[in-house]
């Protein structure tokens, strides 16, 4: 079959501003085993330009495929841009198959079937081996029931087949590089660039996030060959930044200081960076210098909060100690902090923010990246946001950059002003501007200067955009905007026997 894999153009803020771009690591882990079945494959990245709607159908009806395969990792806030994006290519292309897959698909499928008649099949949950399926069933005319892991119509009406097998070796499927243009991607200011995944899936409780109940269980790859893979991407390709898109690589010591010592063996010079947990940097206090040695230069710590009710809420099972010592940690190590915090959990007061800002200020990390609670229908958090109000209804903004949930205590203008304000104090204070212009490590001082750059036109644009929206005074809550919570089907892609294992969730 002649197969299209379609990056759209993100509406997120992250994907508009920056001059660097990123690769879209799930299609190419789709298209790498698509190819070694001998299909023929193409990426189109329309990320870059971005690329219009019409320019995607055109370049479409070129390449004139069998299937056209969209996923994107923005997942919410994408779905607008892919369903219209679709619908114009199968209006286009009459006969095309359009195969979705990722993690809004995965848990909105029945509304997207009877929503969108273009779509001919949903991929949920991870997807290398259910797409190589689905692409043979398509191929030879079989009934799609086969096929665990899908959604699609029968008889005219959504159903879903039984969970996939969760992939047990994920070095049994290879990413489809070849798919790419190295010299396109870049990151860390120009720097050519990919993103990887070590492992996939969380061990841990956090409510907010989906990465649990999507991946049904926290797995890695061989440690060795992965370190391998990365030399390989410098030598042959040029690689010199490697984006890790985990949300917790390092949950084994053993298994982490393994892929260090084999990456640190390979003697290439990479720059690394990803996100952690705190407890896992204070954990490894002693095998931090193994951390540098094997390249990485910058952490985003998911923080949160620093507030103890609000973290017991969300179960983050962190400790603002163990977050102050990993921010300390790094630095000795002369690895950056980027730490994550996240405005709206609960409706905050004016006290709230300053005590916040205060705790902030004692950290000290040497970046920091704001967040707005975003409650997705697949999380424990949606039942506990369930009846805050929603001020927009522009799917588009539910990217965790947006302010989507009304604030009792404050109108959304106010919380905006103590957004920015955090930031503003956070990045302009004397010390991180002096690490920004003055740290003599001339590595460290290009990712700070970097940064900053793209933290000046971002500060502004952010200010600019909440002024062209439209935000509801009045707007439905979460739960009649989304209907109901989706709390039962977080582990939605486990087995029956796996449910049984999985710790209870409540909502509550």
């Amino acid at each position: 079959m002649r197969i299209l894999l379609v990056n759209v153009p993100h509406p997120a803020i992250g994907s508009l501003i920056p001059s660097d771009h990123l690769p879209p690591l799930g299609l190419l882990a789709i298209g790498g085993p698509l190819i070694d079945d001998g299909h023929d494959v193409r990426l189109l990245d329309a990320e870059f330009g971005p690329t219009s709607t019409a320019q995607i159908v055109g370049q479409a009806r070129d390449f004139r495929p069998d299937a056209v395969l969209f996923g994107h990792s923005g997942s919410t806030s994408g779905h607008p841009v892919i369903a219209e994006v679709a619908q114009a290519i199968a209006h286009a292309i009459p006969g095309t198959r359009i195969v979705y897959g990722g993690v809004f698909p995965t848990y909105h499928w029945r509304e997207i079937l009877d929503a969108e008649p273009y779509v001919t099949a949903i991929v949920r949950g991870e997807g290398e081996e259910t797409a190589r399926r689905l692409m043979t069933a398509l191929a030879d005319g079989d009934d799609l029931a086969g096929v665990h892991g899908i959604a699609y119509r029968r008889a005219g009406q959504a159903c879903a087949t039984p969970p996939a097998v969760v992939i047990g070796d994920l070095d049994a499927y290879r990413i489809g590089w070849e798919l790419i243009d190295h010299a396109r991607y870049s990151y860390w200011g120009g720097l050519r660039a990919v993103v990887v995944q070590f492992s996939r899936g969380c061990p841990h409780l956090c409510s907010y996030c989906g990465q649990r109940g999507f991946w049904t269980r926290w797995r890695h790859r061989d440690p060795v060959l992965f370190a391998k893979e990365l030399a390989r991407l410098h030598r042959e390709q040029g690689v010199r930044v490697v984006n890790f898109a985990d949300e917790n690589p390092t949950v084994s010591k053993k298994v982490w200081q393994t892929f260090l010592e084999a990456l640190i063996a390979e003697e290439v010079d990479l720059i690394l960076v990803g996100s952690t947990r705190a407890d896992d940097i204070v954990r490894d206090a002693n095998i931090l210098h193994l951390y540098k040695q094997a390249g990485w230069d910058r952490f985003l710590l998911g923080l949160e909060n620093t507030d103890d009710a609000t973290l017991a809420l969300i179960r983050k099972g962190a400790a603002t100690p163990t977050d102050r010592e990993a921010i300390r940690l790094l630095r000795r190590h002369g690895i950056l902090s980027m730490a994550t915090w996240v405005v709206g959990f609960v409706e905050e007061t004016d006290r709230d923010h300053w005590r916040g800002l205060r705790q902030l200020l004692s950290y000290d990390p040497d970046q920091i990246q704001m967040l707005y609670a975003t409650p997705h229908r697949w999380t424990p958090y949606f039942g506990q946001a369930a009846e805050r109000r929603v001020i927009t209804t522009d799917r588009r903004h539910w990217d965790y950059k947006h302010q989507v949930l009304a604030n009792r205590n404050m109108p959304p203008w106010r919380v905006l002003l103590w957004f920015k304000f955090t930031e503003l104090v956070l990045q302009a204070r004397p010390k991180a501007m002096f690490r920004t212009f003055f740290e003599r490590r001339g590595r460290l001082r290009h990712a700070m200067q970097w940064y900053t750059r793209i933290g000046r036109r971002v500060w502004p644009y952010e200010i600019w955009q909440f002024l062209r929206a439209r935000h509801l005074k009045t707007g439905p809550t979460v739960g009649e905007f989304w209907g109901d919570g989706q709390v039962v089907d977080e582990n939605a892609m486990a087995t029956s026997r796996q449910r049984r294992q999985l710790p209870n969730q409540s909502a509550a």
